[in-house]
This record gives C-alpha cells, sequence and structure tokens, in this order.
C-alpha cells in the first residue's frame, strides 16, 4: 500500500492569510505530529498528516482539537472553526475543498474577523423552580383535586398539573429572554437561541462578540447575574471560535 493510501489530511479550522505558518505539535493517540497550512488565495487550513481513518471524539481527542483551535485563536483574528474528525485523503483534496469554499470563505472572512463566540447557559435552581410552580393557584387547585385520588382516577388531573407546571416554565424562559439574552444580544455582533439541554436549563444562547468588547460583555452578563444568582445558575464560557455563527460544507467534489 503506498504511503498517500496509508495517510490522511486532518483538519481544524480555517484562517486568513497567503503565508505558510504552523502552529506547533499536536499530539494525537500518543504521537506528536507536526501542524502546518494548506493554500488556496489568501485563505489556508490548519492540517497535520495522519492515519487515514475514523477518529472517535473521546475526551482526549476532543480537548486536542479544541486546544490546537484556542492556540490558533490566541494568534490569530479570523478563525474559522471546523468540526472534530474531518480527515481528506490529501494535501490536493484539502486544496480542492478550499477553493469550492472560496466564495463562502471570502464573505465569512471579513464577517468574523475580530470577532469570538461567547456562550451563556442559565439554569434554573431546583428550590426556585418548585416554588413558582407551587405558587400557582392553578397548580395548587389541581394538586388539592389529586390528593387521596388513585393514578388511573387522577389521570385527567395529572395531565392538567404536567400542563400547567409547564405553562409557569414557559413563562419563567420568556422572562430570561427579556432580562437577559436581549440586553446581551443589543452589545453582540451576532446572537442566537439554541435548544436548551436538560428541563431546568431556562437559557441557551450563544454571541458572537467584537473582542474590543468583552469586557464591556462581561460586565453585562455580570450585571444579569447579580440580578439573577438567587434564582438561577449562569454557566458562561469562551472564548470560542463561531462555531455557531459559521455554516460551511466539508465536501469535496467529484472530479
Amino acid at each position: 500500500m503506498s504511503e498517500q493510501q496509508e495517510n490522511g489530511i486532518y483538519i481544524f479550522c480555517g484562517i486568513q492569510t497567503d503565508v505558510k505558518e504552523d502552529f506547533g505539535n499536536i499530539l494525537l493517540e500518543n504521537e506528536e505530529r507536526p501542524t502546518f497550512t494548506i493554500h488556496y488565495k489568501d485563505a489556508a487550513m490548519i492540517a497535520v498528516k495522519v492515519p487515514m481513518k475514523i477518529y472517535h471524539p473521546d475526551k482526549e481527542n476532543l480537548m486536542m482539537h479544541q486546544n490546537l483551535i484556542s492556540k490558533v485563536m490566541a494568534e490569530k483574528d479570523t478563525v474559522i472553526p471546523i468540526s472534530f474528525g474531518n480527515v481528506f485523503h490529501s494535501v490536493e483534496d484539502v486544496e480542492i475543498l478550499l477553493e469550492n469554499l472560496y466564495p463562502q470563505l471570502e464573505e465569512l472572512f471579513p464577517a468574523i474577523k475580530g470577532k469570538m463566540e461567547l456562550g451563556l447557559k442559565v439554569i434554573g435552581k431546583t428550590d426556585w423552580l418548585k416554588s413558582e410552580v407551587h405558587a400557582s393557584e392553578k397548580v395548587e387547585k389541581l394538586t388539592e383535586q389529586l390528593r387521596g385520588k388513585t393514578e388511573d382516577a387522577g389521570y385527567y388531573e395529572r395531565i392538567q398539573l404536567g400542563g400547567a407546571a409547564q405553562e409557569i416554565f414557559s413563562s419563567i424562559s420568556k422572562e430570561i429572554e427579556q432580562e437577559v439574552y436581549t440586553p446581551l444580544e443589543s452589545s453582540a455582533e451576532a446572537s442566537k437561541i439554541n435548544d436548551p439541554v436538560g428541563e431546568k436549563m431556562l437559557l441557551n444562547a450563544s454571541f458572537l462578540v467584537d473582542r474590543n468588547k468583552e469586557t464591556v460583555f462581561d460586565q453585562l452578563v455580570n450585571e444579569a447575574h447579580e440580578k439573577w444568582k438567587d434564582k438561577v445558575d449562569f454557566k458562561y464560557s469562551g472564548p470560542w471560535p463561531a462555531y455557531n455563527f459559521v455554516n460551511i460544507r466539508l465536501t469535496v467534489e467529484e472530479s
């Protein structure tokens, strides 16, 4: 089997440069591999040579991928993230990919130049959520109707009770959106509400923020946290590359 067949090219992210660069070595499956760039015009992919196979997204591999992208972000102001596990057959395949993607990259480079993604998850504290639900007259009335009833006899009331609790939860989520998300949205270049993860999550948002405005944005998050800290927990993360604001398809056209 030839060397080209045995080896593949793993890509991490795209950057805007027409100069050959490297970002040190990465450790993949206990072997150090040097990074290098593959180019088309002023677009480049940061890559390493790896055995041609499927790489599993275990914790160690994901950390390797993310750490390299974080290192690039510390040095470059225009980074287009690529999801974990993309391996191509050859440098030529990545060059073709870059050529195909270039019209999208030309638009993306100025859109994300000097910007980063910050994430905010707002999770309701269990005791507070329970107190909000039980403070509802509707819930209290349905709970009273269920007392002493068998599971079968109280079937309809239980459905109503679940619906009433969901209405209250939705109302709280809307309040969080108005009081936390909206002020942050106005300070960001772009923002996005993602699906919640877990039943106590009231907000799962991503923000594209200018690096020069990070301190101002942090202050807004701190102010919101100060107001809500007795009722919810904030999970504030980043900076990340613009995962939620970049949508490119990694395909190589058949010749």
